[in-house]
C-alpha cells in the first residue's frame, strides 16, 4: 500500500488506500474489510496495460468525487466521481505548470472558500494547487526539495520532504519554517540508513506524515528498518 486517505462518512470512517502492486485503489472499513476496488483507468486513454499504472496518492472532495494521483506510473492525476465514474485525467509529464514528475500525494485543501487540490510534484520540487476540475491555479516552493505530500492543520501546511527535512506553509503560502533538516546529504532521501546513524531531530527521507488534535506531527521516514518521529507543538 502506498499513500492513503481517511475520510468521515455518515459518521463512520473509511480508509481510501492506493496498491501499487495490484494497480488499484481500494475503500475499507477501520476492521479492514474491502468494500470496492479500482482498477487502473483504461477510458483515459493514457495506458496500455494495468503494469503502467502505479497509484500514490488519493484524496475525496465533500461531494464525493474521487482523485487519484499516479505518482509511480505516467504522473497524470485522475478525476472520478462519487459513483466511480470516470471524468478526467490533468496533468502527464512535465515541468510546465500543471504538468508533474512524480505527483506523490495530493490532499483536499478546505482552507478557502472552494475546496482545491494540492498535489506534490516531487521530482519538480514543488506544491501545485489545482480547482476541483484539474485546472492549475499556483505553485508553491519555498526550497523544497523532494515534496512527497501535505498535510493541514489549523490552516498550515505541514510538507514532508524526501530529502531530508520538513516545511511548513502558512495559509497564505508563506514559508513558516524548515524543520529538522539532516546537516549531512549523503543521509537524505537514503532507505538503508542504519539505526547507529539516526539522530534525534534530524530526519532522514520524510516520506509521509500527519497531525493530531493538539498540533504535534508524526512523520515517517522512508527507511527499511521502519522509522516514526513525533515532533511536539509547544506553543
Amino acid at each position: 500500500l502506498h499513500g492513503m486517505c481517511l475520510r468521515e462518512e455518515g459518521g463512520e470512517e473509511f480508509l481510501y488506500l492506493c496498491h501499487l502492486t495490484r494497480h488499484e485503489v481500494i475503500k475499507t472499513t477501520l476492521k479492514g474489510e474491502i468494500l470496492w476496488t479500482l482498477g487502473y483507468p483504461e477510458e483515459s486513454g493514457h495506458y496500455k496495460n494495468a503494469n503502467e499504472y502505479r497509484p500514490t496518492g488519493v484524496a475525496v472532495s465533500s461531494d464525493g468525487s474521487l482523485y487519484v494521483a499516479d505518482g509511480y506510473g505516467k504522473s497524470w492525476v485522475h478525476q472520478y466521481d462519487a459513483n466511480r465514474k470516470y471524468v478526467r485525467s490533468f496533468g502527464g509529464l512535465g515541468n510546465a505548470d500543471g504538468q508533474f514528475r512524480t505527483c506523490h500525494g495530493i490532499w483536499l485543501d478546505t482552507r478557502g472558500e472552494q475546496e482545491r487540490l494540492i498535489v506534490a510534484d516531487r521530482e519538480n520540487h514543488r506544491l501545485q494547487f489545482f480547482d476541483l476540475q484539474g485546472q492549475h491555479q499556483e505553485t508553491v516552493q519555498h526550497g523544497l526539495r523532494r515534496p512527497c505530500g501535505v498535510a493541514e492543520w489549523n490552516g498550515v501546511l505541514a510538507v514532508p520532504d524526501l530529502a531530508g527535512r520538513i516545511t511548513l506553509i502558512d495559509a497564505q503560502q508563506r514559508l513558516i519554517a524548515h524543520l529538522c533538516d539532516n546537516p549531512d546529504p549523503a543521509k537524505r532521501a537514503r532507505n538503508g540508513v542504519p539505526p547507529s546513524e539516526w539522530a534525534a531531530g534530524e530526519f532522514l527521507s520524510p516520506h509521509s506524515l500527519c497531525w493530531d488534535r493538539e498540533g504535534s506531527l508524526f512523520v515517517m521516514d522512508w527507511n527499511a528498518r521502519g522509522r516514526i518521529s513525533k515532533l511536539k507543538r509547544l506553543h
